[in-house]
């Protein structure tokens, strides 16, 4: 069965957003990947879309979405770093992955951030697999 995984964030507009896109392109054989904000923007960040579509990554179809979205109990909790209390999401397991926002900042920025997801994401599908042998 596959884990249920949530990526949380405070806009929901770039960071979660990445990470969503890689948990189902890298795990979608055993993820269940949804992100949401606390307080969620208006539409994704197109910086984060842009850099997603360069890794061959479409995300142009999300939206953000409130925390109450996401179907729960969630096994994996990831927050993205937002130094702020996340609402109580039932989960099984939680890791902040600390990560700067690039929001306002320059594509290269973007890509920084972009490639330490993908890098955490990867290695996070690694190890639901090895749970799972």
């Amino acid at each position: 069965m596959k884990k249920k995984v949530a990526f949380v964030c405070v806009g929901n507009s770039c960071r979660s957003q990445m990470a969503e896109g890689f948990a189902r392109y890298y795990g979608a054989d055993v993820i269940e990947a949804y992100s949401a904000g606390t307080h969620p923007t208006k539409e994704v960040n197109a910086k984060a879309i842009e850099v997603m579509r360069e890794k061959g990554i479409d995300i142009t179809t999300h939206r953000p979405k409130l925390l109450d979205e996401i179907p729960l109990p969630v096994d994996i909790l990831i927050t993205m770093g937002c130094g702020v209390e996340c609402p109580y999401v039932p989960n099984y397991y939680k890791e902040d992955w600390g990560l700067e926002d690039p929001v306002g900042k320059p594509l290269e920025e973007f890509r920084k951030t972009r490639d330490k997801i993908e890098e955490k994401v990867k290695e996070l599908v690694e190890k639901v697999k090895n749970e799972m042998d």
